[in-house]
């Protein structure tokens, strides 16, 4: 838990995703936001929960706090959204980056979703770079930090700034960029941005893997322990940075849940409609990786 001045924020791990959800409040108003909300999700089973969403909301109900916004640094591809979970129980607005609407666009065809809307719709904002808006007596200013996929973005909160996958713990490393829509260069350029706030600004990443070495899970840095990330030391060009990310992430394989996390999460956490049945159902594309493999009809 950190209280600067009248900024409220906590953090709760998700074992099952290595996800930090972060409730945000101005503790002077009262009002509260939650960043990048979990929904429990079992793979196997096919199963959904909501368990840690409820755990924030009670949290946040324990604490004297009304949420006003679920908000969102990115579509993720690792676990599913509870923002409308949230929405449900709240009135909470959902946001996310403008730029939703490229990944909208990149995902629809590949699970042949012909129900999803393109436009941003099913969020209720989409936050433009630059812009601010109020939380309570707080101002929060949005960065577009674009690279890990082409929407993602920070916010940041006084002294504070929610990176989402952007850039991991100053030992582990930064995002991978080989999504579609993804860019290693964008990806450069954007933690230089963040890189470029003061030195004392706190950094709040959305996941932690542990680095080798390290014992515990951790997601607070400072911008001046991020200068020195492991993957930026050193005076690290554009280039060579392109070139360590593109090799690395030829070695690293798909989240477990990005099929389900990518479908749910571009339309705003919701599901595709059930069909006549009342079932959800989400879909696994089938490709063959060589021509040579036959695929039965």
């Amino acid at each position: 838990m950190s209280d600067q001045k009248n900024l409220f924020i906590e953090g709760t791990f998700d074992p099952a995703t290595y996800t930090i959800t972060y409730l945000v409040a101005d503790t002077e108003t009262r009002k509260a936001a939650v960043i990048d909300p979990v929904l429990d999700y079992d793979h196997k089973a096919g199963t959904v929960d909501t368990r840690s969403v409820e755990a924030v909301m009670a949290r946040a109900a324990e604490l004297g706090f009304e949420i006003e916004w679920a908000l969102e640094t990115h579509a993720h591809a690792d676990h599913l959204s509870g923002s409308p979970y949230i929405k449900a129980k709240t009135g909470a607005k959902i946001g996310i980056g403008e730029h939703i609407t490229e990944v909208q666009t990149i995902f629809r065809p590949v699970f042949n979703a012909m129900d999803l809307k393109t436009d941003g719709s099913d969020f209720d904002h989409l936050f433009a770079d630059g812009e601010t808006f109020r939380l309570g007596n707080l101002d929060v200013e949005v960065l577009y930090t674009p690279g890990h996929t082409p929407a993602d973005i920070t916010y940041k909160i006084d002294d504070a700034a929610f990176v989402g996958d952007t850039m991991f713990m100053p030992d582990y490393g930064t995002a991978r960029a080989d999504f579609p829509g993804g860019d290693a260069n964008k990806l450069y350029q954007s933690i230089q941005k963040i890189l470029a706030l003061p030195g004392e600004t706190r950094l709040f990443m959305c996941h932690d893997y542990k680095a080798p070495g390290r014992d515990v899970y951790a997601w607070e840095s400072t911008v001046a322990e991020a200068r020195n990330n492991v993957h930026l030391k050193g005076g690290t060009t554009e280039d060579q940075f392109v070139a360590m990310r593109k090799e690395r992430d030829a070695t690293l394989a798909a989240p477990v849940l990005l099929l389900p996390s990518i479908q749910v999460n571009i339309r705003a956490g919701r599901f595709p409609e059930a069909e006549d049945n009342g079932v959800h159902y989400l879909r696994v594309p089938v490709r063959a990786k060589s021509p040579d493999v036959a695929l039965i009809d």
